[in-house]
């Protein structure tokens, strides 16, 4: 079989094992959520022992918030950079180029970041040394690269996070007052363990075959697929999912900690028109949004857990989920999204503006390991890269911005 048939019979199996995910997604609503109450955490628990297994004792020699950079890591950010770019460039035309990852704007709605009071001591470092109160915005996207109806896109969502008005030090110059914190709604753990890897996803992902990545006999990804699997799913309101880090920060000099953004408001809008076989609307996320904060304020717990054991709390491996048994969550601030309206055509165009990167950020919460390592260079270069295809600048918000 010649090299043309055989890519097409590989692209002909990708999308017919999408069509069915994109069918089974119609379906979860009536199904997923007893799934989910049975098996999602037991099987978590499987497949991070079968993870650890095949790590052994690797980096058990590390310190707590200690790195160990890979002699690889330039040369695998340098493919990411490059894949990427490519697939903005095939993608969007210029003036309307999108992100190249958190691609799909859901909405950016403003809020208030209250640090709390009762936070214990070992945790009062950098935002959180003092109680007190921030203006934010809050970005929710889809996770990209393209910008389909949200029923078919891949089950998970981001939350971004820009504090303004913190003042101190920062470690990209780029920004003088502003904390990012991002998330992801897939589970506690990054699509990829590193940035090696994530160069071999971005190459599957250029030729539209992502799920390759995973299936490649020659080069499976198994282990991590059955992880992202129990946690991707048909995505109802942004206002109600939980968000995690995924990676993990410095909490302080020596100490290491991931985030995880956690609703407080249950009751949020959930319902998709057109389920299970109709059309439902191509931004019903939006929608719901929309619905939500016409009626009520919305507020989230932002939550830390303290990196207690260096080798089942790893720095360098974005595939472990650090266990709960082993360090719990604790919460740290309260976030509170008031009733606005977010969705006119400046504030969209407002978005466009902003560059969302966890480099933007006191020294207390550097970025660790070597995904976010990669992240200081590559959102970087991501963000200049788009907003000079749309001949847009840079801004760096103060949360005194008027949309009408």
């Amino acid at each position: 079989m010649n090299m043309t048939i055989k890519n097409r019979v590989l692209k002909a199996i990708h999308n017919f094992l999408i069509l069915l995910l994109r069918i089974e997604r119609r379906l979860e609503p009536w199904f997923r959520p007893q799934w989910d109450y049975l098996f999602r955490e037991p099987g978590s628990r499987l497949i991070q022992f079968l993870i650890n297994r095949r790590r052994k004792n690797k980096d058990s020699d590390l310190e707590l918030a200690e790195e160990r950079f890979d002699p690889d890591e330039e040369e695998s950010l340098n493919k990411i950079i490059d894949l990427m770019m490519d697939q903005m460039r095939g993608r969007f035309k210029p003036g309307g180029y999108e992100r190249g990852g958190n691609t799909k704007t859901h909405g950016i709605v403003r809020a208030t970041i209250t640090i709390r009071d009762d936070l214990p001591e070992h945790c009062r470092k950098g935002i959180f040394a003092n109680p007190r109160s921030y203006p934010a915005y809050i970005r929710y996207s889809g996770p990209g690269p393209n910008v389909p109806a949200d029923i078919n896109d891949v089950g998970f969502m981001s939350m971004a996070m820009k504090i303004m008005g913190v003042p101190g030090e920062k470690l990209m110059s780029e920004e003088k007052l502003t904390q990012d914190f991002i998330a992801t709604s897939g589970g506690a753990t990054f699509v990829t363990p590193n940035t090696r890897e994530n160069a071999k996803l971005q190459y599957w992902s250029l030729v539209d075959m992502t799920l390759y990545y995973f299936l490649n006999p020659k080069d499976s990804h198994l282990l991590d697929f059955f992880m992202q699997s129990l946690w991707t799913a048909t995505q109802y309101n942004p206002l109600g999912q939980r968000y995690w880090s995924c990676t993990p920060y410095l909490l302080g000099e020596g100490q290491a900690m991931m985030y995880s953004f956690v609703p407080k408001t249950k009751e949020v809008e959930r319902h998709i028109p057109g389920l299970p076989f109709g059309t439902p609307p191509f931004n019903y996320l939006r929608e719901n949004m929309i619905k939500t904060l016409n009626e009520k304020d919305v507020e989230f717990d932002l939550m830390i857990q303290v990196q207690t054991d260096p080798h089942l709390m790893p720095i360098e491996d974005s595939s472990v989920r650090w266990p709960e048994k082993l360090s719990s969550f604790i919460p740290a601030a309260t976030i509170h999204i008031p009733r606005q309206k977010f969705d006119s055509d400046a504030q969209f165009e407002f978005a466009k503006r902003l560059k969302m990167n966890p480099w933007h950020c006191l020294p207390e919460h550097r970025p660790l390991g070597n995904i976010n390592r990669a992240r200081f260079r590559m959102y970087y270069e991501l963000s200049r890269f788009r907003q000079e295809m749309n001949e847009t600048t840079h801004l760096e918000p103060t949360g005194d911005e008027v949309f009408d």
